[in-house]
């Protein structure tokens, strides 16, 4: 919980607010955009929660904020909003919530499948969101799309036993025993409905999952932005090389797919044509901003 002496004066007054431990990675933004903002590279309560509605989502940003920067003058039931986590976007895809320091505030995902479930990047490894990812049957595969969203990797792979994968371009010496290392461009099936396609440009070895041809989870290749109205790429956060990802775009948009869910930013869905003319709009801005 935030230390309410650090309380941001951007913070309107009320129940909840953030302090200045935040470091700006904007998921509570993203989480509960009723009630966060962004005010003076930090984020901000610009509104109370008003309902049910919003107060729950209030506190679902304070239990994933990953330095725990958000905190509230009134007394909630935060082991139970923490124990509903994973939280279910759609049909059988779920998110962590629990984001962490290290991955700064990036999402993480969860897949229920009756061949073995799918962790997509790692969040914290804490007691409440283990306990209900043993009660959905485990971990079969640990999915990192990057070298930048590992944080816990270790511990869930201790734990559950799972295979992590890995882009052999983006393993470092903290992920040298991942257990599939994929190589080169070509999309890799690693099960019959998932896909890994390699994206290089925001990394080396940066890659999205496409499971059942309906769910892309992105890494930090591709998000939606929701001040432009569309879907965009981290131009000011290409650590690789940004012609390189233009290309990997391109290719990106050769697959079909309804959901996008990104490392940073809301889940976006629509439908396959609508998410067809999304990523031609897209690949036309990227191409400008080259």
């Amino acid at each position: 919980m935030a230390d309410p002496k650090q309380r941001l004066s951007t913070n309107v007054e009320g129940d909840f607010y953030v302090d200045s431990t935040c470091i700006d990675c904007g998921t509570c933004r993203w989480m509960a955009p009723d009630v966060f903002d962004r005010a003076d590279s930090y984020s901000r309560v610009h509104r109370q929660p008003t309902d049910d509605i919003t107060t729950l989502a209030s506190l679902r940003s304070l239990v994933a904020c990953p330095t725990g920067s958000i905190g509230t003058t009134e007394a909630h039931d935060i082991a139970r909003v923490s124990a509903e986590f994973p939280v279910r976007i759609a049909d059988n895809v779920y998110h962590c919530g629990f984001h962490h320091r290290d991955s700064f505030g990036a999402a993480s995902y969860f897949v229920a499948r009756p061949e073995g479930n799918v962790l997509i990047d790692s969040p914290r490894f804490s007691g409440p969101l283990i306990k209900r990812l043993e009660e959905l049957g485990g971990i079969r595969y640990l999915f990192l799309t990057h070298q930048d969203d590992v944080a816990d990797h270790e511990k869930f792979a201790e734990r559950f036993g799972c295979e992590r994968i890995l882009h052999a371009a983006d393993v470092t010496s903290s992920t040298r025993n991942v257990e599939i290392q994929p190589q080169g461009t070509a999309p890799l099936s690693l099960t019959e409905d998932l896909l890994i396609i390699p994206v290089p440009g925001h990394t080396r070895g940066s890659c999205c999952l496409l499971y059942g041809e309906r769910f892309l989870f992105s890494g930090d290749h591709l998000a939606w932005n929701r001040d432009m109205h569309q879907l965009y790429a981290f131009r000011t956060a290409c650590w690789f090389d940004w012609p390189t990802q233009v290309e990997s775009m391109k290719n990106l948009a050769d697959h079909r797919f309804e959901h996008v869910l990104p490392g940073h930013g809301a889940p976006c869905q629509l439908d396959r044509d609508a998410m067809n003319e999304q990523m031609r709009a897209c690949l036309e801005w990227m191409v400008d901003v080259s």
